[in-house]
């Protein structure tokens, strides 16, 4: 008998012991990036990577994993799909994805609004460069363009593919889109070899990373609109969006479809974790993901990159996520004609 009670008294205390390891202890958690290695979605991730385990219980270790193709959907479906419901492994994704499921992309194979999402770094506000040598000096010569120049683009989900087609929609501009680069650092390659004329991807970058700083200087290109609802202080002479819609006198029903399609910049650096991950450990890693941006050597870390950190709770992107997903119906029928087959 005291036998039995001593064995009991063993595993009581191993149960008991067990119970107070915390779960990521001597783990490791996987951030799978959606574009190329080098990428400013990468960049963050990285730096993420470096600081937040500190603030998990057990102090995981971090890396990162690149995934990159069709606009970050192959590496969306990973994390959803493959991915266990553990919490250990995180995503980071275009924050126009949404845009596939709306549309009923037949390679979506997840729900937006079932995502887990932890925050994100900073809203995003996208712009449009052009080649300095092509004959479009002004957003308003193409809207008049005989010979519509070519923007290069990821596919779909990117800003360099829906920005492009919407203002197309709202402006009448004539811009042709070429898809099938795997990132952006691909297509600005094909801007210098004289591929396509032009791209559309975020403020943040461009002021940056190179190429963009040379090419600044030197005047290879200019940005010829922006998407922020005020003019960024670094591009005070580039008209936004919002404004040319107003000079164009842009319909209301299109004025609509682009606040649906400019929801996007309020995604911003979006990071998802696979549905299914008990509740309270999503809390803890939303408290983990929130002290981490407001760390100061991560600050440090973003600053000596050029980034820029604002960020969003989880929460609020869970709002953002139904809302997005649960348009009016002729509104998506609306997007569907915007983006087109592919």
């Amino acid at each position: 008998m005291k036998k039995i009670v001593g064995f009991a008294m063993v595993l009581l205390w191993a149960s008991n012991l067990q119970a107070q390891v915390p779960f990521y202890a001597g783990k490791t958690v996987k951030i799978v990036v959606g574009l190329p290695a080098g990428d400013a979605y990468d960049l963050y991730a990285r730096i993420l990577a470096d600081h937040m385990g500190k603030y998990i219980p057990g102090n995981p270790t971090f890396i990162v994993q690149n995934m990159p193709g069709a606009s970050t959907m192959i590496a969306a479906n990973y994390v959803y799909n493959v991915a266990k419901p553990d919490g250990l492994t995180f995503g980071s994704t275009l924050p126009s994805l949404y845009f596939d499921q709306l549309v009923g992309r037949k390679e979506v194979q997840f729900d937006w609004t079932k995502f887990i999402w932890l925050g994100s770094f900073e809203r995003s506000n996208n712009l449009l460069y052009m080649r300095a040598d092509s004959p479009y000096k002004t957003i308003h010569d193409v809207t008049r363009a005989s010979d519509p120049p070519k923007c290069g683009s990821t596919g779909s989900g990117s800003p360099s593919y829906y920005m492009i087609r919407l203002l197309n929609e709202a402006i009448g501009t004539k811009f042709n889109v070429v898809t099938g680069y795997q990132g952006g650092q691909e297509i600005d390659l094909a801007v210098e070899r004289g591929e396509v004329h032009c791209r559309a991807f975020t403020v943040t970058t461009f002021f940056a990373r190179e190429p963009f700083h040379t090419w600044r200087k030197n005047g290879f290109v200019r940005v010829l609109t922006q998407t922020g609802k005020k003019r960024d202080a670094r591009l005070s002479e580039v008209p936004t969006v919002h404004e040319l819609m107003e000079e164009y006198k842009t319909p209301d029903s299109t004025r609509r479809l682009a606040a649906l399609v400019l929801a996007s910049g309020d995604f911003g650096r979006p990071i998802v974790v696979t549905p299914g991950v008990p509740a309270e450990r999503v809390k803890m890693l939303r408290e983990a993901f929130a002290k981490t941006l407001s760390d100061p050597d991560l600050v440090a870390d973003i600053k000596k990159k050029k980034l820029e950190v604002d960020p969003t709770a989880g929460e609020d992107l869970e709002v953002l996520a139904k809302e997005v997903i649960t348009s009016d119906r002729g509104l998506i029928e609306r997007m569907k004609n915007l983006l087109g087959k592919q």
